[in-house]
């Protein structure tokens, strides 16, 4: 692929605010086991994390973004692995269970694969998550499918084996930071 196709790095987002916000608990959890990021598209939060030091598996069904992902990582030395697999498909997921010391989800909701991402982690895994609310059918740019938007409260009883360590819904989204028990 040209570096003409490939999207600059600089044309990424930011992290998001809630990655940043719980970086030092990310940096402890990469100690069990790798980071997932789930649904990672062109690798705003892998990039991130990566930058920061963390080994970070990326996992998409865009053969084209895990491409452009892993041109990024090794252009700028970053612990990447990319892993092509849809994770709404029937087929189990392509981690280990209980192999990942913190997954990542942003922008994703699909409610079957709840039990899956529980399942993935550690214990004492931290799984960051965030994703649009049934608020964000009303807003331009976003998903309008409720089968994608989160109810009032809903993303927090997602994960019912998982410590909430903190939980907010904002006027177009909601975040989470659970952790498995030890």
């Amino acid at each position: 692929m040209s570096s003409k196709s490939r999207v600059p790095l600089a044309a990424l987002a930011p992290a998001s605010p809630h990655l940043v916000a719980h970086r030092a608990m990310l940096a402890e959890s990469a100690r069990l086991g790798p980071i997932a990021d789930l649904a990672c598209g062109r690798g705003r939060q892998a990039i991130a994390a990566a930058r920061w030091g963390l080994p970070v598996v990326g996992v998409d069904r865009n053969p084209q973004f895990l491409r452009e992902l892993l041109e990024r990582s090794r252009d700028l030395a970053l612990p990447i692995e990319c892993v092509l697999s849809d994770l709404e498909a029937p087929s189990p997921l392509p981690l280990t269970p209980g192999s990942c010391g913190a997954v990542l989800v942003f922008r994703f909701l699909f409610r079957p694969l709840a039990p899956l991402i529980e399942g993935l982690l550690a214990p004492g895994g931290l799984l960051l998550y965030e994703t649009f609310t049934l608020a964000q059918a009303d807003r331009e740019g976003g998903p309008n499918n409720p089968a994608f938007l989160l109810a009032p409260g809903e993303l927090a009883r997602l994960f019912p084996g998982l410590e909430t360590l903190a939980c907010t819904e904002g006027a177009a989204t909601a975040c989470l930071a659970a952790r498995k028990p030890r």
